[in-house]
């Protein structure tokens, strides 16, 4: 039997001021639970194409996608109950008045303070942004 890997991308979106944007999952797995914009790759699409298209879908944040800055892709098993599945993470620097919305998949949109953030996070998303959260910003750098 053939093990179907789904691959999927997230994105850690902060403000110079180090704010985090979260989105409140409106569907299982973990409906209601805070999580990283993201989701699954479409036919065609690299994961940076995925990742950029997901957060606009998602919160109405539009970045082009050569400004995702790579931290790591997270595939262990049993990181979805879904399924496997395998996600490359991104980073990106947002000017802090950046305006969010809502949108595909999200319940609600906000900003968290990168040392307020919710106790849980959606599947290893807590893992991916510490990952992220280590990872030094250029001063200057940002979309």
């Amino acid at each position: 039997m053939t093990e179907t890997i789904r691959y999927t991308a997230d994105v850690v979106i902060m403000t110079p001021d180090g704010h985090v944007l979260l989105i409140e999952r409106d569907w299982e797995p973990y409906e209601g639970q805070w999580a990283l914009p993201g989701g699954h790759q479409d036919e065609g699409e690299t994961s940076r194409m995925a990742a950029a298209r997901e957060l606009q879908e998602e919160t109405g944040v539009l970045v082009d996608p050569e400004q995702l800055r790579a931290i790591g892709t997270w595939d262990q098993p049993g990181r979805d109950p879904r399924g496997r599945y395998s996600t490359d993470a991104y980073l990106a620097l947002v000017p802090a008045d950046t305006p969010i919305v809502a949108g595909d998949d999200a319940r609600t949109v906000r900003w968290w303070p990168a040392t307020r953030l919710p106790a849980q996070l959606a599947f290893d998303h807590a893992d991916i942004l510490a990952a992220a959260l280590a990872v030094p910003i250029p001063p200057g750098e940002g979309i």
